[in-house]
C-alpha cells in the first residue's frame, strides 16, 4: 500500500488551489505548462548551442507530444 505523504506547504498550496475560480485554475494551469516548455527549451539550448531555435522548438514539441504521465 502507498501512503501519499504531504508537506505543509502542499497543504497550503492545494488549499489555495481549491479556493480558485474554474478560469483562474485554467490560467494557472496554462503558465505552468508553458514555463515548463520555456524550461525544457532553455535546457535543449544548453545542451546543444548549435541547434537552431526552430530545432530547439520542434525538439520541444516532440517531447511534449510523446509525454506520458
Amino acid at each position: 500500500m502507498s501512503v501519499l505523504v504531504q508537506t505543509e506547504a502542499e497543504r497550503i498550496q492545494c488549499e489555495i488551489i481549491k479556493k480558485l475560480s474554474p478560469n483562474e485554475r485554467l490560467r494557472l494551469s496554462e503558465r505552468i505548462y508553458f514555463e515548463a516548455r520555456s524550461l525544457k527549451a532553455d535546457w535543449l539550448r544548453q545542451l546543444h548551442p548549435d541547434w537552431s531555435n526552430a530545432q530547439v522548438e520542434e525538439k520541444v514539441r516532440e517531447i511534449f507530444l510523446n509525454a506520458r504521465s
